[in-house]
């Protein structure tokens, strides 16, 4: 559950390393809940990149599009189980959903497979 203002990792190599989310374009909110937006696997959002490396293309205050591929809140799965991961974090996106890096650091959730997001699914080390 990521929502507005959370500071995330990058998973990729873009250069960034922190994003900030600014807006949650997936997601849901709760009824009789939270009236903000959350994001869980495989939504998308709309970040500012905090931190990068220097000498990156992505300068620090960058507006970029993501998409969630790991989340420290547990997402349930349709057979009962549920999955969650150490931090939250995020693959930076172009705006045809493709990834803007070359590779992908860590595992990232099967729920991918299901939003059509297989090239990042195919450049992941693992898919829990």
């Amino acid at each position: 559950m990521i929502q507005q203002e959370t500071r995330v990792d990058v998973a990729d190599n873009t250069g960034a390393k922190v994003a900030y989310i600014i807006r949650v374009l997936g997601g849901s909110t709760g009824r009789g809940r939270y009236t903000r937006r959350t994001a869980g696997v495989g939504d998308k959002v709309i970040c500012s990149v905090k931190k990068s490396l220097p000498g990156s293309d992505l300068k620090a205050g960058s507006i970029v599009k993501a998409v969630v591929v790991r989340t420290a809140y547990p997402t349930r799965r349709p057979d009962g189980s549920y999955v969650k991961f150490d931090r939250s974090a995020v693959v930076l996106i172009d705006d045809e959903g493709n990834p803007r890096g070359t590779r992908i650091f860590g595992a990232v959730a099967r729920e991918l497979r299901e939003r059509n997001y297989m090239k990042i699914v195919s450049l992941a080390s693992e898919v829990v």
